[in-house]
């Protein structure tokens, strides 16, 4: 059965980090309004900071609808499911904010995070101080194995200058609002610190 935690202690760090992937929702407060949930990967970009405190990388390449809905209410979810190991659930409840790369956090954030996890296309930190941890079972997911992170998205990225990303993100559909309108993210995009 599933169990509440105070904290993220070490062995549901070890836990949450070891993953290949993960998923994180957002809702805005809207009733009409789109559910998003979006799965992560690229290894070391996502680090427990503390026992209450799980930041992550987020990159260009998609909407910005977990920024967006972050900015309106801050609510969100993360959840890591075991594909291999025993059959196991951790979900972080939470309240989360984007960190943009113009804020004076973000250059300290991003020192929590290994320098390969680093790279081009970077849009902002998401910050998630957590309101609720708990693990259940996962007798219901499936076994699957873990081959290698997918490098394509850093190969695109790769070649782009902080100029062409920047071009990149005003050219997309839904970067600066969300599908719903709400305001994503702060375009242009601010410098990155140097």
């Amino acid at each position: 059965m599933g169990k509440t935690y105070e904290s993220i202690d070490d062995r549901l760090r070890d836990f949450i980090e070891s993953q290949p992937v993960y998923f994180v929702a957002t809702a805005p407060l809207a009733t009409d309004g789109h559910v998003n949930v979006s799965p992560k990967g690229r290894s070391g970009t996502l680090v427990v900071i503390d026992e209450l405190t799980v930041a992550y990388l987020d990159f260009g390449g998609s909407h910005a609808e977990t920024i967006a809905h972050l900015r309106e209410n801050g609510r969100i979810t993360l959840m890591w499911c075991a594909f291999d190991g025993p059959p196991t659930v951790v979900r972080v409840h939470g309240r989360g904010e984007p960190v943009f790369r113009d804020d004076p956090r973000f250059a300290g954030l991003l020192k929590h995070f290994d320098a390969a996890a680093d790279g081009s296309g970077l849009r902002a930190i998401v910050l998630v101080k957590a309101d609720r941890v708990s693990d259940s079972c996962g007798f219901a997911v499936p076994l699957m194995d873990y081959r290698a992170d997918r490098d394509l998205h850093t190969q695109f990225f790769g070649r782009k200058t902080e100029d062409e990303f920047g071009a990149y993100c005003e050219g997309k559909d839904h970067v600066a609002s969300s599908i719903d309108g709400l305001p994503a993210l702060p375009l242009p995009l601010p410098p990155r610190p140097t």
